[in-house]
């Protein structure tokens, strides 16, 4: 019997690690980072602590983490512990998006269960990652660029300017 866990682990194995290798993300586990010099893109998945064999969520926590600031000292890699803006995928999706997710369900953020059918998933799951958050992480080439995505956030953007601030890194 094929579990929601088997239909997940298909999902990251043939879709979402694929995709993200193909927009020059490496992985280590369940977390996708892109260097792009003073700071790198991160894409974590984080399950629920709730999930079952019939029925589980999950959802992307998506960000910056300034370069200066990782735990790996040779600065190769970044993990969810190093971001300073630590926002979900909601962040990144139109709000006619956003809807669509709520209404299939997932109380994390996606929902799989037992009976999804992977390939109307990814097809699905593909205008959101593809769509929207890729759109807008790509188009973070500076610093600039992260403060102006991330403002509208409050805490989550002054938290990046003054992480910015506190490496002493230009802006401009």
């Amino acid at each position: 019997m094929t579990t929601a866990k088997d239909i997940q682990t298909d999902f990251i194995k043939t879709y979402l690690k694929p995709t993200l290798k193909e927009h020059g993300f490496k992985t280590s586990g369940q977390t996708w980072w892109k260097s792009k010099g003073d700071f790198f893109l991160v894409i974590n998945l984080q399950n629920s602590q709730w999930n079952s064999k019939e029925e589980l969520s999950f959802c992307l926590n998506i960000g910056v983490a300034l370069t200066e600031k990782l735990a790996d000292k040779e600065k190769k890699k970044a993990t969810y512990v190093d971001l300073a803006t630590q926002v979900r995928e909601d962040a990144y999706l139109t709000e006619e998006r956003q809807q669509i997710k709520k209404s299939q369900g997932g109380w994390l953020g996606y929902k799989i269960t037992d009976k999804t059918n992977l390939s109307e998933f990814i097809t699905d799951f593909k205008i959101d990652l593809e769509d929207n958050i890729l759109k807008i992480l790509n188009s973070f080439e500076t610093l600039n660029d992260c403060i102006t995505f991330y403002q509208k956030f409050g805490f989550w953007g002054d938290n990046l300017k003054r992480q910015i601030e506190d490496c002493g890194l230009k802006t401009n």
